[in-house]
């Protein structure tokens, strides 16, 4: 009895409190509007996935196969091209590119490449062009050895060609060196505001000057023994 006396107790304190709940629900809610970090109500239901769905449109489903992904593909890129079509679109692109690089040989600055633009490099492919440097006859010279090397297995003609790459070695990096010293004062003297180091300017000198004159890019400007100014 005493048990049943004790949950009737506690169905009406429960019934009470149920009854207090409104005005507490009330007071909740405006604490939880005055609170500062709380999120407001948004007003309305979230839609669901199939009214979501309605209103960004019928999706088009996945291709079966790849034949129907690159007919997709085709129908997004635009029409068709004829053959006639892309031949003369293909010519365009190739006159486009040769027009390019004949600029960029010319030595045009918008089209050439970052390490060749500028005033300073100019000069100093200008210096280079005029100049006759021994360092254009390294490549020559060694595949020439190497070749000698080949056709000519004998031990004493490679104890003899071995200091000669040596010596040409040599040879090579001390006109490099003149080279890149030469380009550097002369730029000094033209660009006193120059703020280029000296060794990426005698570095890029020097692979120049390396270079067959033919295969030079920028083509040579100036002649041999031309002066620059």
């Amino acid at each position: 009895m005493k048990l049943l006396g004790r949950k009737k107790n506690n169905a009406q304190t429960g019934a009470a409190g149920s009854a207090a709940s409104p005005g507490a629900e009330e007071l909740g809610a405006q604490t939880s509007a005055t609170q500062p970090g709380t999120t407001a109500p948004k007003g309305k239901p979230t839609p669901k996935r199939n009214e979501a769905a309605r209103r960004r449109g019928p999706v088009a489903p996945a291709p079966m196969t790849g034949a129907e992904a690159r007919r997709r593909r085709k129908e997004l890129g635009g029409p068709k091209l004829t053959r006639q079509e892309r031949k003369a679109e293909k010519i365009e692109r190739r006159v486009a590119m040769a027009d390019r690089r004949e600029k960029m040989m010319a030595g045009e600055d918008d089209y050439l490449l970052p390490r060749d633009k500028g005033p300073v490099r100019r000069f100093a492919r200008d210096v280079v062009d005029a100049r006759r440097n021994v360092l254009g006859l390294f490549m020559p010279a060694a595949l020439g050895l190497i070749f000698v090397m080949l056709a000519v297995p004998s031990i004493e003609v490679q104890r003899l060609l071995s200091p000669a790459m040596l010596v040409l070695v040599a040879i090579m990096v001390a006109d490099g060196f003149l080279v890149g010293r030469k380009v550097n004062r002369l730029v000094d003297e033209k660009f006193p505001n120059n703020t280029e180091s000296g060794w990426k300017l005698g570095f890029y000198a020097a692979s120049r000057a390396s270079q067959l004159r033919r295969m030079r890019a920028p083509r040579p400007q100036v002649n041999r023994g031309d002066r620059v100014a």
